[in-house]
């Protein structure tokens, strides 16, 4: 049995969450990502000895930090054993080490399991900075080339994986490379996937979640996405997801539930200033109430 391993730097605290969704994510559907993204891998991968392995922490020797592999998994392939590490890069921007954090991992993973590795980094940033290859040459010699594959989603086409049934290309798709134009139709096209999927509620949520947290609409678009949907073959099995629509009602709710309880109490305040002999023209000054609410509290 050989552990497969996924990868992840320690983040800062404003990450955590961005971080723990990935995490959640990969683990959730981790036969998924790997045939959406890396099918050459998944060909090889016996998904019926996934077992998940505690999670392991080494001392980053170049920065004197602590880097946690958040998730472990043992597995074996189909002809060979294998590690796999997946570096999931939760940061906005580029970092021009990564090859050589790349290569540190390994060497650490190595260096405990003594098992061949595959090693996969997944950029999540919006920057195009990207390397796949960590070297280490003198002028008399050449002493090392390490490789590491990766999937950097910036680059990736949202069009590409729509046709698919794949519950992690479909939560991605909010991290690929589309316009702001394009925004409405990517969100139609998601919504469209995940009711093809029928995932059980909590894997439905997982997905759902994921792709919203990093694709947003304003209201407009969201209005011009509620009516597309009305006309999806769709339509009904979409309403029935818990999606953004249900969430900015309850939103609305809440906040015209706070908005009668104010002006509930400008009303009391009223009326208190009335008996107290307060004229209307500086109780509307004080409350905002309109004349015509004011008037008809004083016949009350």
């Amino acid at each position: 049995m050989t552990p497969l391993a996924l990868v992840k730097e320690r983040p800062p605290s404003d990450y955590i969450r961005h971080d723990q969704l990935f995490k959640d994510l990969v683990h959730t559907f981790f036969e998924d990502f790997l045939d959406a993204f890396f099918p050459d891998v998944h060909d090889m991968v016996d998904f019926h000895t996934v077992k998940p392995l505690s999670e392991e922490v080494f001392t980053d020797l170049m920065e004197g930090e602590t880097r946690r592999l958040d998730i472990v998994v043992e597995t074996t392939l189909k002809e060979t054993e294998a590690v796999i590490i997946i570096h999931i890069e939760p940061q906005s921007t580029k970092q021009t080490n990564f090859h050589e954090r790349m290569y540190q991992y390994f060497s650490l993973l190595y260096h405990k399991y003594r098992k061949p590795i595959i090693p996969i980094a997944v950029f999540s940033y919006e920057e195009n900075w990207e390397k796949n290859q960590y070297t280490m040459t003198f002028p008399f010699m050449h002493v090392l080339t390490f490789n590491y594959l990766t999937l950097h989603l910036r680059k990736k086409n949202w069009r590409n994986y729509i046709k698919s049934n794949n519950p992690a290309a479909a939560a991605l798709l909010s991290k690929m490379g589309y316009t702001e134009n394009e925004k409405v139709q990517v969100k139609k096209e998601f919504l469209r996937m995940l009711v093809k999927m029928e995932l059980n509620p909590a894997k439905q949520r997982l997905v759902y979640g994921f792709f919203e947290k990093y694709l947003t609409l304003n209201e407009t678009e969201e209005e011009q996405l509620k009516d597309e949907v009305k006309r999806m073959d769709e339509a009904d099995k979409i309403m029935e997801i818990p999606i953004s629509y249900e969430e900015k009602g309850k939103e609305i709710g809440e906040a015209k539930g706070k908005e009668i309880g104010k002006a509930e109490e400008k009303k009391e305040i009223a009326f208190n200033m009335l008996k107290e002999g307060s004229s209307i023209e500086f109780i509307e000054k004080v409350t905002g109430l309109d004349r015509e609410e004011i008037e008809a509290l004083k016949e009350r």
